[in-house]
């Protein structure tokens, strides 16, 4: 996958002063086949990706990158290249294997620094969507990420998908991965819940990390930022659940 290693010019060959890369992490695992829940996911992120689009159209200051890792019984990259969101199109996912959550962090990893990542970056933003534990060695993937400046500084959020994901040990592996007490996954317990929610954190999460435009071209590394607090319930009634 050496390609994402490499940046991808703007329609027009311009290159944007400041990069934004935006990573989805989707479940693909056999658990996934359960009620639908892979279909909504597939619905879900297809749904959302117009409305990311309207972000950038709306701050022009910014280039905008999507990519998205699908994992399963291994973790592989959607796309073999960076695409700007104006360009990218969602691979509906199969369900089936297990949950190589700790591959797909490493990978992202691998990715998060130099020559991809550049003093004029914003902060990337990695979305995991999930229904639950991991099968693999998922702190050492994550120990992988956070090795990276990149990593560290990514806004690192949470759509967990059924009652499943509400667990002690499955919410753990969730703080570990946000870092962040404060924020809280976001919980789907049914389709409509989900499409919601990844609609919202995804175009949300954009709008947020771009707000401080009123930094000069003179700055220099990306910022961290502080997550913004989330104050949409997205989690269904009992009534509505379906998962």
């Amino acid at each position: 996958m050496s390609d994402l290693t490499t940046m991808p010019r703007r329609p027009g060959g311009r290159m944007a002063s400041r990069p934004l890369h935006f990573i989805w992490l989707a479940d693909g695992s056999g658990s996934m086949r359960m009620g639908g829940k892979i279909e909504a996911l597939n619905r879900a992120i297809t749904e959302a990706i117009p409305h990311m689009q309207s972000v950038a159209r709306e701050n022009p200051q910014a280039d905008i990158f999507v990519n998205a890792i699908g994992f399963a019984n291994e973790a592989r990259w959607m796309e073999e290249k960076l695409t700007p969101v104006s360009e990218f199109r969602w691979q509906d996912l199969q369900a089936g294997g297990e949950t190589a959550l700790g591959e797909a962090l490493a990978m992202v990893g691998d990715v998060l620094q130099q020559p991809l990542m550049t003093d004029r970056a914003w902060p990337p933003i990695i979305v995991l969507v999930t229904d639950g534990l991991p099968t693999d060695d998922f702190h050492g993937g994550l120990e992988r990420l956070l090795s990276k400046t990149w990593g560290q500084r990514a806004v690192r959020l949470v759509v967990a998908i059924g009652k499943d994901s509400t667990s002690d040990d499955v919410r753990t592996i969730f703080r570990s991965f946000m870092g962040n007490e404060e924020v809280q996954p976001f919980q789907a317990n049914n389709p409509e819940a989900l499409v919601e929610a990844v609609r919202w954190v995804s175009t949300a999460m954009l709008k947020s990390v771009l707000s401080p435009l009123t930094k000069t071209a003179d700055d220099t590394e990306g910022d961290p930022i502080t997550p913004i607090s989330f104050g949409v319930e997205t989690e269904a009634s009992d009534e509505a659940d379906v998962w």
